[in-house]
């Protein structure tokens, strides 16, 4: 017979079991305490964008460069892929293995693909040009959530917003958010059933319930980005990775902040340079590769990342 001194006890232990939650950054950190950089020997003018293709080869843009370049894990080599790129931000590759660009000069999405075929998929908002398309995340039916911030020069823009946009399959434009200063990292949750969006000019991260048609509703905010020294409340969030186990990895002014599923504060990953955005790569997908300004960094990592689109 169960007592209820050892019912308490069977209920506690099982909740502990169910739980998968990370309670500290050095749980992840596979004893790395340190990033290390890549790009030694180069010359980068703003990094971006970096992209993972499974083939071992890292993709990145070099925005003020006007280039997107490759990295081969293999070989430790950097070679151009594209020139002339229309000042590329965002990359992710969808499951056609096309290369889907953010071309923030140029105000629009667009896709290469592996024999060099080049597409427009989304240029305009009722029939207006995007501002300047940052960042992007692909969901699990191709349809593409992407952020259209402006920085710098704020004359002549086009939509009356910046905002957050879903490209659905079918080609549909439709606005999600428009209530945001300077959108920018955006992401899903491993089982595609949440939306997490960076606000450069705030310090929340916010979250979305995914609907079944890929709009979003029930707007939380996620969790509270630490600012160190900056009293602006600015932040300077920009780009974002996801592990497996749902834990958030946040590009910001004081480094990459780390957050657990919960929206549990873990720590901060320390980079040389002022990190604009990451992804997880390598063979494992355990290397957390880092653009930081001038130079590509990464760092071990005990969990494997997420690669979008999800299967």
């Amino acid at each position: 017979m169960f007592t209820k001194k050892w019912f308490i006890f069977a209920f506690v232990f099982l909740a502990g079991c169910s739980t998968s939650q990370e309670t500290n950054l050095e749980a992840l950190l596979a004893g790395n305490d340190k990033v290390s950089k890549v790009s030694v020997g180069q010359s980068f003018k703003f990094l971006e964008g970096p992209a993972w293709q499974k083939n071992g080869i890292l993709f990145f843009s070099d925005v003020r460069d006007n280039k997107i370049w490759m990295y081969d894990e293999n070989s430790d080599r950097f070679t151009i892929f594209r020139d002339s790129s229309n000042a590329a931000n965002g990359l992710m590759f969808d499951k056609q293995k096309r290369l889907i660009i953010c071309e923030s000069g140029a105000g629009r999405i667009t896709s290469i693909d592996s024999l060099g075929k080049y597409e427009i998929i989304a240029e305009k908002y009722n029939g207006v040009a995007f501002n300047s398309p940052n960042d992007l995340v692909i969901d699990r039916k191709g349809g593409i959530y992407f952020t259209d911030p402006r920085f710098g020069s704020m004359e002549n823009l086009p939509q009356d917003k910046m905002a957050v946009y879903y490209c659905d399959p079918e080609g549909g434009i439709h606005r999600l958010v428009e209530d945001m200063v300077r959108p920018n990292g955006i992401i899903l949750s491993p089982d595609g059933s949440t939306l997490y969006i960076l606000d450069s000019s705030s310090p929340y991260v916010r979250s979305w319930k995914v609907q079944q048609d890929g709009l979003i509703s029930e707007e939380k905010k996620f969790a509270e980005l630490k600012l160190g020294e900056n009293k602006d409340h600015v932040s300077g969030a920009d780009g974002l990775a996801m592990d497996v186990k749902g834990n958030l990895f946040i590009t910001t002014r004081v480094g990459i902040q780390v957050f657990n599923n919960m929206g549990k504060f873990l720590g901060i990953i320390t980079v040389p340079e002022i990190p604009s955005n990451c992804t997880f790569g390598g063979p494992d997908l355990e290397t957390l590769y880092i653009t930081a300004r001038t130079s590509l960094y990464k760092i071990k990592l005990v969990n494997p990342g997420i690669l979008f689109p999800l299967k």
